[in-house]
């Protein structure tokens, strides 16, 4: 039986690829590199509105809260979720000692509007803030693969923040991240 999702119920809004696309340029055309934080921080703030809308679509199938979903199932539901909502699939794997989060057709990776960078800001604080609550702490999120850079998936890191700082000032020292990742940063 399908589910739909209620998006005034969820606190969710209904925009397309292309609007996310375009606010992303424009956002990067008018106030350079600081556009990366002004979208985590737009993502971040949805965040407890995207997990709390997570447990209302995981309550209509009559399954667990996240925090009581087993490893495995939170991620085929996780997927799934981010998939119904418009966001695209998205495999939940692990690298040592973070967590991995990958996706073919991801939307905001645009491979339509090409950049140098990882581009996936606003999920990056998206994810922050939802994981975050799934962990019952703050964790940090790097995007190190992307379509937008013509990767053919975009793959975030998810890890505890000291973690993620020392694979980030790694990878800023020319350490490929998944080297990184292994060495313990």
């Amino acid at each position: 039986m399908a589910h739909s999702i209620d998006l005034n119920e969820s606190g969710l809004l209904a925009i397309t690829r292309d609007s996310l696309s375009a606010l992303r340029a424009a956002l990067f055309r008018e106030v350079g590199p600081n556009a990366a934080a002004l979208l985590q921080e737009a993502g971040f703030a949805g965040g407890p509105a995207l997990y709390a809308a997570f447990g209302r679509w995981l309550g209509s199938r009559r399954l667990p809260s996240p925090e009581s979903l087993a490893a495995e199932e939170f991620g085929t539901r996780a997927s799934e979720f981010f998939r119904d909502v418009g966001w695209g699939s998205v495999s939940i794997g692990e690298l040592s000692s973070v967590m991995t989060l990958d996706s073919p057709d991801w939307a905001e990776g645009d491979p339509d509007h090409p950049l140098d960078f990882p581009g996936c800001y606003y999920t990056a604080g998206a994810f922050a803030e939802f994981f975050g609550r799934v962990a019952g702490e703050p964790v940090a999120v790097m995007e190190v693969e992307c379509r937008s850079m013509g990767a053919e998936r975009c793959r975030f890191l998810v890890g505890a923040t000291e973690i993620m700082q020392r694979v980030y000032d790694a990878m800023g020292e020319g350490v490929a991240y998944d080297q990184a990742v292994a060495a313990g940063a």
